[in-house]
């Protein structure tokens, strides 16, 4: 038997978002440009089984989980960030930008939900006091977003980079309206061009951001010079095509939850798992149908899923048939463990 299988029904627009239950990794979230999140029980049946789908104004950008398995947040085109039950399927709005919501992110010790928006604000959510949330106001637009136990970080556009931190930002939460938090540092992307994706580490050490040209850049929270000499950036998701070397934007980012070590996926269809500490690359997995778009590791570290959609790289605004699909590995003990430092 296969260690990899695609799921069965699959949304029928490109994939934005998979997101693992925080207690299962049998609960799997889905959201897509074609208006729906999706909930499967992935292990239920070969193929994994639908559970159940629910339908929106607009594109979904962004899914999480929330409390538990039977909470999600959403966030799209549609301007609105939602609580949806889903048990009932009942969807509830919990505020709303004025442009579109590109993620949405749950700190379950802080009990608190984050929307980041394309109108270049945050909202924070304060879930213990339904219907109130206050507004952090960034220098840019919004493109990612990732949490550490203690930090936020959001990558925006002009290449800047907030770092927050959690409590400051559950305590405003507290109070609806708009928020002054001051960010605890503000950092300029060390890649020259746009960045796509953000994540952080689990140790709360620091994260690695990706860039729409083909590179990754890994830095650490502590700013002691001694901590900031050791961030670096590399090149990845490159082909040669004809003798030419072919870019290909890095869409996404996932830290391994158990080893640390980091999966990036491009649109080259190529997923490859690195050891951040040491600097290398660790594994590449054959490549997939389409661009990678998002991924997500089970949160004790068994699985990945992979959404696969076109990223229209090549200029064409085609969509295959069978290149939209979200993939589930189980991975093996060592399979994304971090090689010992040479001597």
């Amino acid at each position: 038997m296969s260690n990899q299988f695609e799921l069965a029904q699959n949304p029928t627009d490109p994939i934005s978002a998979v997101n693992f239950a925080p207690n299962s990794s049998s609960r799997l979230l889905v959201s897509s440009w074609d208006r729906n999140v999706y909930l499967y029980d992935v292990h239920a049946e070969p193929g994994g089984k639908l559970i159940q789908k629910f339908e929106h104004p607009a594109p979904v950008l962004d899914v999480c989980f929330g409390r538990d398995g039977n909470e999600a947040f959403s966030a799209g085109m549609d301007w609105e960030v939602r609580r949806i039950d889903l048990d009932s399927g009942a969807q509830t709005v919990l505020s709303t930008h004025s442009a579109s919501v590109r993620s949405v992110l749950y700190s379950a010790p802080h009990n608190l939900l984050v929307s980041a928006s394309w109108d270049s604000t945050l909202h924070l959510h304060d879930l213990s006091q339904p219907g109130e949330f206050s507004t952090v106001a960034l220098p840019a637009k919004a493109f990612s977003l990732s949490a550490s136990p203690t930090k936020l970080v959001v990558a925006m556009a002009n290449r800047s980079v907030n770092i927050y931190e959690l409590d400051k930002l559950a305590q405003a939460a507290k109070a609806s309206g708009d928020a002054d938090v001051k960010p605890w540092q503000q950092r300029e992307s060390s890649m020259k061009y746009m960045t796509r994706a953000v994540s952080c580490m689990p140790d709360d050490a620091g994260y690695a951001s990706s860039s729409i040209e083909g590179r990754v850049a890994v830095e650490w929270f502590d700013a002691s010079e001694e901590s900031q000499a050791r961030k670096y950036a590399f090149k990845c998701h490159r082909q040669a095509v004809d003798g030419q070397d072919v870019v290909y934007p890095v869409n996404a980012l996932a830290f391994h939850p158990v080893h640390g070590t980091f999966a990036s996926g491009g649109g080259d269809g190529v997923v490859a798992l690195w050891d951040a500490v040491h600097k290398r690359r660790i594994r590449q997995y054959q490549k997939f149908p389409a661009s990678v778009q998002t991924i997500n590791f089970s949160n004790d570290g068994r699985f990945v899923a992979i959404g696969v959609s076109p990223g229209f790289e090549d200029g064409s605004d085609d969509v295959p048939d069978g290149a939209i699909k979200v993939f589930i590995r189980e991975l093996s003990d060592t399979e994304a463990k971090g090689k010992a430092s040479k001597k």
